[in-house]
Parts: structure tokens; C-alpha cells; sequence
């Protein structure tokens, strides 16, 4: 689902993000960790197109497309409707005054996918919310909420992959635990593929197959996350190990 090989991401002269290879299939979730300025989520935005501004280069495939080489079109073809991006807030970018259930609407229409009431809301209760929430508006429901409501959306609209930067970093530990428990049964039901970044060390090792550790741009460690979270090799992999509560 995602190919990555020798991906360098620059501004000016300077690097902001070198990988080497990451590799995430159908089925396999691949956690990016880090501290802030590591060069998570500049990777994770690089691999959409997503970062117009950059000198981005190496070989990059989404779904089967050459993300560095797409046209606008093609690439407006896989963001959305076959790799997904799940943000950190979501209600900060759906629209204040629109409801959900239009909002939803208007996404599936744009990518030319069944809009019917029916199938968004079997997208809702995939990921375990009631459909009434779909007459709210962003304001009207819990962080927690919009967030499953943003991994909904990308199940409505047939993504075969999820890119997530930082889902849970802004919900407390109950709620945390309710959405990466649907990101988990999304992945083993439906075989998608889970990018995810963080910097939640704990958060990870319940949920990733893999672990790639960045520091200042560059990958420092990699890994099996069984083998990387109880086995470091890295000094900086055991000081945010150190880290944690």
C-alpha cells in the first residue's frame, strides 16, 4: 500500500526529513515516533503531495501511484478516497456551521461515491458512533467524536489506507483508548493499511507492527515494535523509552 524508498524532504538547503524505506501492506499498522521537529509528520504529509513548498525527492508509491510524479488529477484521485489523512483535530477543519451528515455527504459526492443515507450510516457505526450524530454540527460533539467521525469519513470513502499524525494526542486516555481500539478493528476487518505518527511510545506498542524512530530529520532505529520498544539500540530510542510514566 505504501512504498517508500530514499525519501528526502528539503526547504532551501536544509533537510527536514530523510527515509530511507517504509514499507506499510493491507493489514499492517507502521508507526512513525519522535519528538516535536523530529520529522514525522513533514514524512507523513510528503507522502500525499502535501507539502507544496518542499524540495521533495526519492521514490514515493501510494495505492500504486508514483505520488513524486502524479499529475494533480491522479493525486486528487488517491487522497481521500483511497489513502486518507486523520489529523490531530479534526473539528478544526470541517466547518463550523455545516452538519456532519452534509459534510460527509458533500465528500462522498466529490469523489464520486454513494452519498446515501444508508452507507453513512454504516460509516458512523463502523467506528462504533450512532448515526444521529450525522444531524450535529463539528462544535456539538466530543473531540474523541470527531475524531472517530474523521475515520468514519475515510471508511465511507473506500480508503484502502490511513495516514493518522498524532489521532489521540489531544483526548484523554479513556477516549484514546476507544480510537485506537477502532483503528485497531478496522485494520484486522477491513485490511487497511495504518500509518501513524506519534509521540506516545505507550500508544504504540499496543497497536504497531512496526516502529521507525526519527531524530533532527533522520531515521535513528527500525524495526519490529516488540523488538524496538524492549530492545532499543539507539541511545535516543532508550531516553524516550526513559521518558515515559
Amino acid at each position: 500500500m505504501i512504498e517508500v524508498r530514499d525519501l528526502r524532504v528539503r526547504y532551501g538547503g536544509r533537510l527536514a526529513a530523510h527515509v530511507p524505506e517504509l514499507d506499510v501492506a493491507a493489514g499492517e499498522c507502521v508507526a512513525i515516533v519522535g519528538e516535536s521537529g523530529s520529522g514525522k509528520s513533514t514524512t507523513l504529509l510528503s507522502l500525499l503531495g502535501l507539502l507544496p513548498d518542499a524540495d521533495v525527492s526519492g521514490n514515493v508509491r501510494v495505492c500504486g501511484v508514483d505520488v513524486l510524479s502524479a499529475s494533480p488529477r491522479e493525486l486528487r484521485a488517491v487522497r481521500g478516497a483511497r489513502a486518507a489523512l486523520v489529523i490531530q483535530s479534526p473539528q478544526a477543519a470541517l466547518s463550523p456551521a455545516t452538519r456532519l451528515g452534509v459534510l460527509m455527504r458533500r465528500a462522498l459526492r466529490l469523489h464520486g461515491r454513494d452519498a446515501g443515507e444508508r452507507v453513512m450510516a454504516e460509516a458512523v457505526e463502523s467506528v462504533l458512533l450512532d448515526p444521529a450524530i450525522l444531524r450535529r454540527r463539528p462544535h456539538e460533539v466530543s473531540g474523541g467524536q470527531a475524531q472517530r467521525f474523521a475515520i468514519a469519513l475515510a471508511i465511507a470513502l473506500g480508503a484502502e489506507v490511513i495516514l493518522a499524525d498524532e489521532p489521540t494526542s489531544a483526548l484523554d486516555v479513556t477516549v484514546q483508548a476507544e480510537v485506537v481500539g477502532v483503528l485497531r478493528r478496522l485494520r484486522e476487518e477491513r485490511g487497511l493499511a495504518l500509518l501513524l505518527v506519534s509521540h506516545d511510545l505507550a500508544l504504540v506498542s499496543t497497536i504497531a507492527d512496526r516502529v521507525l524512530v526519527m531524530r533532527d530529520g533522520e531515521v535513528v532505529e527500525s524495526g519490529p515494535a516488540g523488538r524496538v520498544l524492549a530492545e532499543p539500540s539507539h541511545p535516543y530510542t532508550r531516553e524516550l523509552l526513559e521518558a515515559l510514566p
